[in-house]
């Protein structure tokens, strides 16, 4: 029979664990914020920690984004069809990349491959790593977009035939820079801090093995 007492003191002891190692990011993060005029001092350092995070992730960004575009433009097509405004095919897949997929999945493939080498050789410097992933995330988001826009065109236009002209006129159209791709910005941005933060914190807190 379970002791109700144990299972409490257990749960509490998770819930304090819990809170005390949030409050330990927290002060990691404000330490990292205090400290980062040192990475920018260091030019040379940051730049590299750039082409680290960011030039190294492009292939597996511009293919994802190319894929992604492509299934978007063939499933977006295959509904706009029924309503018949297959000439929205290129609002469509704009604005689902710019203002939400594009943010979010860019920063997904950017935590599985930049993330992850951040967490395990955290040697190289905190505060340059982690400007190097807040600086790459939103330029790699972008690229993650037009290389979906590229790839619905190319399902869209080239290889099931909608008008040309009618998949970038209304694509210019109906996207705004302040509330599609500025919103997309932003969202990469926080992306950023958020995977580089628990990139940095994770590696600066583990354990030693060797």
């Amino acid at each position: 029979m379970l002791d109700p007492v144990s299972i409490v003191r257990k749960l509490g002891h998770v819930v304090v664990d819990r809170v005390w190692r949030l409050g330990f990011a927290a002060r990691f993060f404000w330490a990292l914020l205090m400290h980062s005029g040192s990475s920018f001092r260091r030019l040379p350092l940051t730049l590299r920690e750039i082409y680290f995070s960011g030039v190294l992730s492009l292939l597996i960004i511009m293919v994802s984004g190319l894929f992604v575009g492509l299934v978007l433009g063939l499933q977006g097509y295959e509904i706009l069809q029924r309503f018949g405004s297959t000439e929205a095919l290129g609002t469509l897949v704009a604005l689902s990349l710019t203002r939400e997929l594009g943010p979010v999945l860019a920063a997904i493939f950017f935590a599985s491959r930049a993330g992850s080498s951040v967490t395990a050789e955290i040697a190289r410097g905190v505060a340059p790593r982690f400007w190097g992933g807040v600086i790459s995330m939103p330029l790699l988001a972008a690229i993650f977009s037009a290389m979906g826009v590229l790839g619905g065109w190319l399902i869209g236009v080239v290889v099931i035939g909608v008008d040309d002209g009618s998949y970038w006129s209304q694509m210019q159209a109906s996207v705004d820079f302040r509330y599609d791709v500025w919103n997309g910005v932003v969202k990469s941005f926080v992306f950023g801090i958020a995977v580089s933060l628990i990139a940095v914190f994770e590696g600066y807190d583990s354990v030693p093995t060797a």
